[in-house]
């Protein structure tokens, strides 16, 4: 008898629960928000928009913190390689600056931003994601690196400088899945 009486009272939570799921209370009136449903559905979804503010920042959430990579950001989002850049990993993610993009030929940005080349631009930023969490002064033991894109980049050590496919790390910033190392180029694939 206590058996289904405990399990009559938990039934009735559970259904109290689901039906105020979805309600506001503004002054004595409760408002039902039945849009929530149908917005949440036509959001992005994945991964990568979940909100959590306790974990260490993934190599996304760097890159969308820093006003140094906003071109980056843009790129990463116009590719739709959000959910890519937040799995687990670990991923070493080479991040042009602003300043690199810029340095590229007049319109190129512009011109791979387009939907038409979205395919073009995704291969481009998964030249500059390799799997692993190496340090700058790890990665001087490589003489190449395999990237995302199926590329193999080369690695060169200049006295304190490690250049990889041809761009410079001037920073490294630790990520809760890898590593984010700031470029002063866009390592641009050889085809």
């Amino acid at each position: 008898m206590k058996t289904t009486i405990k399990l009559l009272f938990f039934s009735a939570a559970i259904l109290v629960f689901s039906a105020c799921k979805n309600q506001t209370t503004e002054g004595n009136e409760t408002v039902s928000d039945s849009s929530s449903t149908t917005t949440a559905t036509s959001e992005k979804q994945g991964q990568a928009f979940i909100e959590n503010d306790e974990s260490r920042p993934n190599v996304l959430q760097i890159a969308i913190g820093s006003p140094d990579h906003s071109t980056l950001v843009a790129a990463v989002q116009a590719a739709e390689l959000e959910n890519a850049l937040v799995n687990a990993g670990p991923l070493m993610v080479f991040a042009p600056t602003n300043a690199a993009f810029d340095a590229l030929p007049a319109g190129t940005v512009e011109d791979l931003l387009k939907p038409e080349n979205k395919e073009k631009l995704a291969y481009i930023l998964k030249t500059h994601v390799t799997p692993g969490n190496y340090s700058k002064d790890f990665l001087k033991k490589f003489k190449k690196l395999g990237q995302a894109s199926g590329e193999n980049i080369s690695v060169e050590v200049d006295g304190d400088d490690v250049i990889v496919g041809g761009a410079k790390i001037i920073a490294s910033v630790p990520a809760g899945n890898g590593i984010v190392h700031v470029v002063d180029k866009v390592i641009l694939p050889s085809n």
